[in-house]
């Protein structure tokens, strides 16, 4: 029974079970990134697409967010990350190198060691 109550309370708080988050903020979407550990304290990686979609005008709008979600076991990060290059790669091919995205608030900002630049998107 005592299982029971724990299992349940850490389905009411479903942040219990996360090791390890980072967000990455891209445009109107923003990218979670959750290592979590399962029941036999397996740890596994769970990605969230979360997009702000704003609907309505002037008194009536109403802001929601569309989330969706992978889960990623460590026996597939292997395949997983060989499938993403592989498909990256054929984009740049196809297409070019990404131009670098000029959006206002946009900060760069040096890292500790001052070699590489790190971009900050600041939204107001």
């Amino acid at each position: 029974m005592e299982n029971f109550k724990k299992r349940n309370l850490q389905a009411e708080d479903g942040d219990k079970d996360i090791v390890f988050s980072k967000s990455i903020k891209a445009g109107k979407r923003i990218y979670y990134l959750d290592v979590k550990k399962n029941r036999k304290d397996e740890m596994y990686l769970a990605i969230t697409e979360s997009k702000k979609i704003v609907s309505g005008e002037g008194e009536n709008v109403q802001v929601n967010f569309e989330k969706h979600k992978i889960f990623l076991y460590q026996e597939d990060f292997s395949k997983f990350i060989t499938g993403l290059d592989e498909v990256v790669r054929f984009i740049v091919n196809e297409q070019g190198p990404c131009p670098s995205r000029e959006e206002e608030g946009k900060v760069e900002a040096k890292d500790t060691e001052g070699e590489t630049p790190i971009n900050i998107d600041i939204e107001f």
